[in-house]
């Protein structure tokens, strides 16, 4: 415009022209370097909030790895493994920044100085040759490539980062770029060449915001993930809760069915049973080992205690069950042979199945309880008795009620023995009948009762009889004995026996003995 066959005067007007534009120009530039000053500010700002944020989401996932290893070791590794290649490139980016910008660059406040930063020197100078790339510029193109190439690696294919991985191989993607003109530039050429000092620096910062986004995306996107997986149906199982542990025939099962989560990756810090620690613990549960203790309703009391957010916390355990005796032996009654003897104590088991023996009372004449389902009958009069038995259920309804006949008898009638033999025909010395006492016995009767002789009468041939108390021969039977010849009888009859411990029951007459004398 200034050169060429023109005139002085069309040359001053000329170069007049080329001044005013250049002034406007001068204007206008100011305001874009302070609208890329504003722009680099604001985005400085967000990565510092940025920052802070990660490394609280980075804390958070550490403290929850400790907690809970299993659940969270795997993603704490992810995590850390996206903040290295993303603290790389961004420290990268900063140093760039930082090397560009001189003291006089900077005003008092700290911020930038815009209107200074008009020139593209020193990108131009450090990162290319002409507009080829200086090993600056590749090793910018190598950072780019290592953090995209590292993120997409460890996320993998998995959907839950699918749209993170798309987002990654877009933002910091170095392929060339096509101009409106067509051809195709260089990535650093097109970003970074010729451009204004504050808006290259302004593009790092916002390449540096893309960093610390996607580092909270995948952060964000591993915490979800582990939620949704945590929420799951599909870690459910439907738990069957009844009313009661233990029902009886003929009544309603009530309950209700919850859905429970399953995690085999749990860990409780300590749980307390019963007041006692168990220290089984595995694949999520806890494995109980517990003594049933007798008939009745047992409870089960605790807490689970476990580690959140730091602090310790707990959660309570409360159940019961019902225990009821071991089916060891069938019941077999022979109908006709309900019986009980007077004067003897008839030991009795009375229960009911599934109840405690402490709720069960039993009631009848002549019985009482010895322990828990132990009793003892001693009938009175009659000939029958009914023993009534009430059981109150563990679930507080209607209390069970049962009863039974029972046949009364009298204690048989016993045999009278002489030197503990069954007197029907014995045959003894003069001298063996003498000496020996008389007795009395039960022959295969239930109870093992001690009878003693009082009294009985002594009869041999050619004498009177002799009336002897206790239970051996008085002189005068004695005498009696040595007038009988060998080969005779003599006869202990009319025996008189008491129980003892129960002198008040009045026994049948024992049968005789008759002895056949040998001498």
């Amino acid at each position: 415009m200034a050169g060429g066959k023109l005139s002085a005067r069309q040359k001053m007007i000329n170069l007049m022209y080329l001044i005013f534009i250049a002034m406007l120009a001068l204007n206008m530039s100011k305001e874009v370097l302070q609208a890329f000053g504003l722009m680099n500010d604001r985005l400085e700002e967000n990565n510092s909030a940025a920052s802070t944020r990660n490394m609280a989401f980075l804390n958070n996932l550490g403290e929850k790895a400790s907690e809970q290893p299993e659940k969270f070791q795997a993603l704490k590794a992810k995590a850390d493994q996206i903040n290295v290649l993303a603290d790389d490139l961004s420290n990268y980016i900063e140093d760039l920044k930082k090397g560009a910008i001189s003291e006089e660059e900077r005003l008092e406040s700290g911020q930038l100085n815009a209107e200074l930063m008009d020139k593209g020197d020193y990108f131009d100078g450090l990162l290319f040759i002409g507009d080829k790339l200086k090993p600056e510029g590749q090793a910018f193109i190598d950072k780019i490539d290592a953090f995209r190439t590292g993120v997409v690696g460890i996320l993998g294919d998995s959907d839950q980062f699918k749209d993170i991985v798309d987002a990654v191989n877009q933002k910091f993607n170095t392929d060339g770029v096509k101009t409106n003109d067509g051809p195709t530039v260089d990535y650093l050429n097109y970003h970074y060449f010729g451009f204004p000092e504050i808006a290259s620096i302004a593009k790092m910062s916002g390449l540096q915001n893309d960093v610390k986004t996607t580092q909270s995306e995948v952060l964000s996107a591993m915490l979800q993930g582990q939620l949704s997986e945590e929420i799951s149906l599909k870690n459910y199982q439907a738990i069957v809760i009844p009313d009661k542990t233990a029902f009886f025939s003929g009544e309603k099962f009530t309950g209700k069915v919850v859905l429970g989560r399953f995690d085999n990756t749990l860990n409780f810090d300590k749980v307390v049973v019963n007041g006692s620690e168990v220290n089984d613990l595995k694949a999520g549960q806890v494995q109980l080992s517990l003594p049933t203790g007798n008939v009745g309703t047992k409870k089960i009391q605790g807490e689970l205690f476990y580690t959140e957010g730091g602090e310790q916390k707990s959660i309570p355990i409360a159940s019961e069950y019902t225990v009821i005796n071991r089916p060891n032996s069938a019941t077999i009654a022979a109908d006709k042979m309900n019986v009980v003897y007077r004067g003897v104590e008839n030991p009795m088991t009375i229960s009911f199945a599934g109840v405690d023996d402490n709720s069960v009372s039993a009631s009848g004449n002549g019985l009482r309880r010895v322990k828990g389902s132990s009793y003892l009958m001693s009938p009175g009069k009659g000939k029958t008795v009914t023993i009534n038995v009430v059981g109150k259920l563990p679930d507080g309804a209607a209390d069970a009620r049962d009863s039974k006949e029972f046949r009364i008898k009298d204690i048989p009638r016993p045999t009278g023995t002489m030197r503990n033999d069954d007197g029907g025909a014995l045959k003894m010395t003069r001298e063996a009948v003498g000496g020996a006492p008389v007795g009395a016995t039960l022959v295969d009767f239930d109870f093992d009762l001690n009878l003693r002789v009082n009294s009985f009468k002594f009869k041999a041939p050619g004498s009177a009889t002799v009336l002897v108390q206790g239970n051996k021969l008085n002189p005068a039977a004695k005498n009696a004995l040595k007038k009988a010849k060998r080969g005779s009888t003599v006869q202990i009859f009319d025996i008189k026996a008491k129980i003892q411990g129960n002198s008040s029951y009045n026994l049948r007459k024992v049968s005789p003995v008759i002895i056949e004398l040998t001498n």
